[in-house]
């Protein structure tokens, strides 16, 4: 759990070790990517919003790994704060 999601942008880092897992919520497609060197720290990249590139980041605060009903619920909980107009969080 937490707060209000974090947007991100990619930038020119090294690709996580780990490939995506795509994961569908409420018909919207994510690829959820771990970062090798931060347990528990995840980046959703929304592939099916009207933003290319668009997503957020999502941390446990103990460092365990989020399962699949963690993703979803940090998915759900993203697609809430998002404007239906813009595709992004204002």
């Amino acid at each position: 759990g937490g707060g209000a999601p974090v947007p991100w942008r990619p930038s020119p880092i090294p690709r996580p070790v780990e490939p995506p897992v795509r994961v569908t919520v409420d018909g919207e497609v994510f690829d959820v990517t771990t970062q090798p060197d931060h347990p528990g720290h995840y980046h959703y990249a929304w592939i099916s919003g009207p933003n290319p590139g668009y997503g957020f980041s999502s941390a446990s605060s103990d460092g365990r790994p989020s399962s699949m009903v963690d993703h979803e619920e940090a998915i759900r909980n993203f697609l809430s704060h998002v404007d239906p107009v813009t595709g992004y969080i204002e």
